[in-house]
């Protein structure tokens, strides 16, 4: 299995809602897109084999990696879409509050560069109710970062590592950030991400407002930032049209488009699971 399909504990939901071991799940037999993507779905600095099967989440993924050349391309929709049908909110969930903030993060191989103190006053001037700051590992180490958020008055939180190298895998990554995100009325950062149309999905009031922070060396992969604000427009604001973010959220997820677990073990080249039965998308698996 591609070390990318681990990311976030992704396989692992997948493999719990086709109704198999999702301590150990099985191979997937091709590439699963993993975040949020203007592009063709797969992460620029990856290697591909020709041939081998491509899951994206989105049709309108789909139309472009076919544009650009790419075969064998499927539409599977996004592991979270997967994981909120498997754990629908409870009716008697406790009342929602405040905003959970998502600085824009760099990754194991490019750090970010940008005012943390201007975005704090952002934050400040914009939020009403309590935040709490939802740090990358990696800027969560980093003491002087966290200490700048936390000095603010901010809950800081991480929601893990997302594994990489099949090593540092952690399950339980997108249990946790479903499980904030519902505590909170709001979702924001200061780029249009995963984590803004995870959060919509998940019921949160979507806002990107604030400097848009650079990676260091970054480049701008089919048209970059410029692109996004240019095209996603409509996604940028302290306040955003909540019925046009949803249907955008459930569009770029997938959330339309989820296959039956039979369809999906198919495709990925799943077995069938032991005396566990399917089930229908408005229902969950036996544990």
């Amino acid at each position: 299995m591609h070390h990318a399909n681990h990311y976030y504990g992704h396989s692992h939901v997948l493999a719990r809602y086709c109704g198999l071991d999702d301590a150990e799940p099985p191979r997937i037999h091709g590439y699963l897109q993993h975040g949020w993507n203007i592009g063709d779905g797969m992460a620029p600095d990856h290697e591909y084999v020709p041939g081998i099967a491509k899951f994206v989440w989105s049709e309108r993924v789909r139309r472009r990696a076919w544009s650009l050349g790419r075969r064998e391309v499927y539409v599977v929709g996004a592991p979270w879409a997967y994981l909120l049908a498997l754990s629908p909110e409870p009716i008697d969930a406790p009342k929602r509050e405040g905003t959970i903030w998502y600085p824009f993060h760099g990754w194991e191989g490019q750090h970010i560069v940008g005012d943390h103190n201007g975005l704090i006053r952002e934050i400040r001037d914009t939020e009403t109710g309590p935040v709490t700051v939802c740090l990358y590992w990696q800027e969560f180490r980093d003491k002087r970062v966290r200490a700048l958020y936390e000095r603010a008055g901010f809950r800081v939180i991480s929601h893990g590592y997302r594994g990489g190298w099949w090593k540092d895998l952690d399950p339980g990554f997108l249990y946790r950030q479903l499980a904030e995100q519902r505590k909170h009325s709001r979702v924001a950062s200061n780029r249009l991400s995963s984590a803004i149309v995870y959060g919509t999905l998940a019921g949160c009031e979507p806002a990107v407002y604030g400097d848009p922070m650079q990676l260091e060396g970054e480049k701008s992969a089919f048209g970059g930032q410029a692109r996004i604000v240019r095209e996603w427009g409509a996604m940028h604001g302290t306040s955003i049209d909540l019925d046009y973010a949803r249907a955008l959220a459930t569009a770029e997820l997938g959330a339309d488009r989820l296959l039956p677990p039979a369809e999906l073990r198919r495709l990925f080249q799943w077995p069938a699971p032991q005396d566990v039965p399917d089930f229908e998308l408005t229902g969950v698996i036996p544990r």
